[in-house]
């Protein structure tokens, strides 16, 4: 036996979360053919039909791309300071790609190992996510090499997979089925989970491969493309690096988290103007060894989720699936755009 919820319903539930006060985001359509997660107004800016890839993450409603940490104001020769606290509202995000909603579990690890970060657990437990499992893919999604697919359940609550009438409801923890208690209707017949994308490379080959190979030739030729912006980072769904500064004037103001990337030129640069990795051959290589080495090795899962994000943002097309081709030998990185 499943639940559905009818297709017409759907919107309904989100106009009625929006009356309890809750935060809602889900992917919108801002204008032709660029859609992004957004904290919506009312259900009519949401878009589920067809397949729709945001250019951005849900992890800026978890990790916010700039947040005070605590405020300061100097009263003669002495500084005061009041910590701030994260935002206590509930949030559910709606809508969300599984290979969006499963770097979650993987960011977990990171924000709450030597330290409990309470401006991202909190977050955490005031979320809900509802995913939507894809119907069909592109030629940028590699979920399955990552060993996700497009109805992956990791990260979620609640998993939506469409069906004729409406939406099959797979409620997934406790917090999913109290969103949707008393919304749905049993029905005999499930949906059909489509198939994934063809694998590329196995995660556990890429890792040999940059054990092997750290100063292989192939970091240079990828990094003769790379622009160093930083848009792969800062669409990537389990990238997470941040800065910790102070933004004030004389009289007082923050000391904030910023996001990062491991791209930018001046990234490791040290105060005393010593900088490890000087070339964009090093940051690129830094990046992948991360993602697919460094971080399995702490935290034993892979620092990706098969999305591509990073080539769909980037300006010259570099991503991880041109990278992963190369190192499993599938198939050449190619030059140009």
């Amino acid at each position: 036996m499943s639940e559905l919820i009818a297709q017409e319903a759907l919107p309904g539930l989100v106009d009625k979360w929006l009356a309890q006060g809750k935060r809602v985001a889900g992917p919108s359509v801002v204008k032709p053919g660029y859609c992004l997660y957004i904290e919506l107004e009312s259900s009519a800016q949401l878009a589920l039909e067809g397949f729709i890839r945001p250019r951005n993450s849900i992890k800026e409603f978890v990790f916010p791309r700039h947040e005070a940490v605590c405020r300061y104001h100097f009263s003669g020769h002495s500084v005061e300071t009041d910590d701030c606290d994260p935002p206590q509202v509930d949030q559910v995000i709606v809508g969300a790609r599984p290979c969006d909603a499963a770097a979650l579990p993987i960011l977990d690890h990171l924000f709450t190992w030597d330290y409990d970060d309470k401006f991202y657990t909190e977050r955490r437990k005031a979320t809900t996510v509802v995913t939507l499992a894809c119907q069909t893919h592109d030629d940028e999604c590699f979920c399955t090499s990552m060993h996700l697919g497009p109805a992956a359940e990791q990260g979620s609550d609640v998993l939506l997979l469409a069906m004729p009438d409406g939406y099959e409801v797979r409620c997934l923890t406790d917090k999913g089925r109290a969103l949707f208690a008393g919304e749905t209707q049993a029905i005999e017949q499930a949906a059909v989970v489509p198939p994934g994308p063809p694998i590329v490379a196995a995660p556990e080959t890429v890792m040999a491969f940059l054990q092997a190979h750290y100063d292989d030739p192939m970091w240079a030729d990828l990094a003769l493309r790379c622009l160093g912006c930083g848009a792969c980072a800062y669409t990537c769904p389990t990238c997470h690096c941040f800065d910790i500064v102070d933004e004030g004037t004389a009289a007082g103001g923050c000391r904030v988290k910023n996001w990062d990337c491991c791209q930018f030129s001046m990234f490791t640069e040290h105060a005393s103007g010593h900088n490890p990795r000087t070339a964009q051959a090093q940051r690129q290589r830094q990046r992948i060894q991360h993602k697919f080495r460094i971080y399995p090795e702490k935290f034993g899962v892979m620092l990706c989720t098969g999305c591509d994000n990073c080539a769909r943002n980037c300006p010259v097309g570099l991503g991880v699936l041109s990278t992963l081709k190369e190192t499993a030998g599938s198939a050449p990185v190619e030059v140009g755009v």
